[in-house]
């Protein structure tokens, strides 16, 4: 599983999840949940560039940088955020920081059960008082991201096992509400097909050349030159 998220390494690189109107967007829906000011202390799990937090840190001027935390080193990291490129639990035991924030953003599922059961108990220990941990999962039930065949039945076994693993951890945080996060997506027959190409999701990571060749023609045959659809997110809020 570590070797997929090291290879899930595009999911932000220049895709509509790492434009300014899908951050904007994102931001002002996560800022409802909660309400940050200049002193907050912030953590990312999963944080890929970065550009989520460091955005919400020019924005508020947070006095200390939010801390993003990704297996994989980035060229491009966001420069308002304190990367950290180590093992979660390894950070949570040398970590003296209580956050107002902790964001698990598509992370979660990358964990088997126990490790996932583990995460969400010691970030639920590491928040202060009225803190609020929030995770975000895909939607599991009439999913658009744009598919190919093999791509659709492998996103559709993902969905599933998400969908245990939500019901799960809302067993884990009892005390939750849940919302979704929608983002009407815009984009080009051709630049989706680029990001195909750098298996910008997981259920493409363990494609070979051959199938996503072969799957880049269908949507090349299906789709229309401007594909438009909703990217819609899960959203669980805990609060302490």
């Amino acid at each position: 599983m570590k070797n997929k998220i090291r290879e899930l390494k595009n999911w932000d690189n220049k895709t509509w999840l790492s434009s300014s109107a899908y951050i904007n967007s994102f931001n002002t829906f996560l800022l409802k949940k909660k309400k940050l000011n200049k002193n907050s202390q912030i953590l990312d799990i999963g944080c890929g560039r970065g550009k989520i937090f460091g955005a919400i840190s020019r924005k508020i001027k947070l006095l200390n940088k939010p801390i993003g935390i990704d297996p994989i080193v980035h060229k491009d990291v966001d420069k308002n955020i304190d990367f950290r490129n180590e093992d979660i639990f390894k950070f949570f035991k040398t970590n003296q920081i209580k956050f107002d924030l902790i964001m698990i953003k598509q992370t979660l599922h990358f964990f088997n059960k126990n490790k996932r059961s583990k995460l969400i108990k010691v970030c639920k220990n590491n928040l202060k008082k009225n803190g609020v941990l929030i995770i975000f999962s895909l939607n599991t039930i009439n999913n658009e991201i744009p598919c190919f065949k093999v791509m659709k039945q492998k996103l559709n076994k993902g969905l599933i096992r998400d969908s245990i693993m939500i019901k799960s951890t809302c067993k884990i945080l009892k005390n939750y509400k849940i919302d979704k996060f929608q983002f009407k997506v815009s984009i080009t027959k051709c630049k989706y097909i680029q990001m195909l190409k750098q298996r910008y999701i997981s259920c493409l990571v363990n494609l070979n050349k051959e199938q996503i060749n072969k799957g880049i023609k269908e949507i090349k045959d299906i789709y229309p030159n401007k594909i438009l659809f909703k990217d819609i997110l899960i959203c669980l809020k805990y609060k302490s």
